[in-house]
């Protein structure tokens, strides 16, 4: 059943004239942290003088005790009447003031025309500076610095082996030692023998003219490549002429090969 906008209207009535108390519900008490008193403490006792509002309450010193000139300088101890500089004993005697008589009456047996001559017979002459001149004008330079002198050959070490050589030498030994140890040890077990120098001479060879062959025949390859067999072929060529030259080269390098039994 549809309900229309007279249905909603409440009905007339003469109780509601009669004024009703309202109702009021009580509101919870509001809440506050058992730890307010002790925060506000801790804030009040910690809070500077210079971050509070307004102007800093400090104390003022009066106007009688203003700012004076020199009043913030550094007051310097007094000096020490005992204090002496150490080279106080070896200072020469104060200059004589314009009052001060001279000692009179003072005579010197010394002849110093001959002093001065004996001097000069007896002291050695000075060698002149080893200089380099290098320039038009006559502009000198020491010797010493300009790289002409033979410093280096006059050394006392010059022309000896040095020390790290001779020490590479004995490490280079030992091992060796070491290594032949190894190798004579092997013998004895029979777990390796030694490639004889004509075998090795024959293996050589061998290598050898097998990459003569097989650069002949990679001479005679076309020049362009066009089909998928023909680059197949110059790769394996080009691989297998890589791997004969590295082992020309490490059979060249030693002179000495071990073969194990294995």
């Amino acid at each position: 059943m549809a309900t229309t906008t007279l249905d909603r209207i409440p009905d007339e009535s003469i109780y509601n004239l009669i004024p009703r108390e309202e109702l009021r519900h009580a509101k919870p008490a509001k809440y506050q942290s058992k730890f307010r008193s002790t925060v506000k403490d801790e804030k009040t006792q910690n809070k500077a003088a210079s971050k509070t509002m307004g102007p800093a309450k400090v104390d003022v010193n009066p106007p009688t005790e203003y700012l004076k000139k020199h009043s913030g300088e550094p007051k310097l101890p007094s000096p020490d009447p005992a204090f002496k500089y150490p080279d106080d004993s070896s200072k020469k005697p104060v200059v004589p003031g314009p009052k001060d008589k001279p000692l009179m009456g003072i005579k010197t047996t010394k002849n110093f025309i001959t002093t001065n001559a004996v001097e000069n017979i007896m002291t050695v002459p000075k060698k002149p500076a080893a200089n380099i001149v290098d320039t038009r004008h006559g502009d000198t330079h020491p010797m010493d610095r300009s790289g002409l002198v033979p410093k280096y050959i006059k050394k006392r070490d010059f022309g000896e082996k040095p020390e790290y050589l001779t020490r590479r030498e004995m490490e280079i030994a030992q091992a060796q030692n070491e290594y032949d140890k190894y190798i004579s040890e092997h013998f004895r077990r029979g777990a390796m023998q030694q490639l004889t120098e004509s075998r090795r001479d024959e293996i050589l060879h061998g290598l050898k003219q097998n990459w003569e062959e097989l650069h002949h025949q990679y001479q005679g390859l076309s020049v362009v490549t066009d089909t998928a067999p023909k680059k197949a072929r110059k790769e394996r060529m080009e691989a297998e002429m890589k791997q004969l030259e590295r082992d020309i080269e490490t059979i060249e390098k030693h002179h000495v090969i071990y073969i194990g039994n294995n």
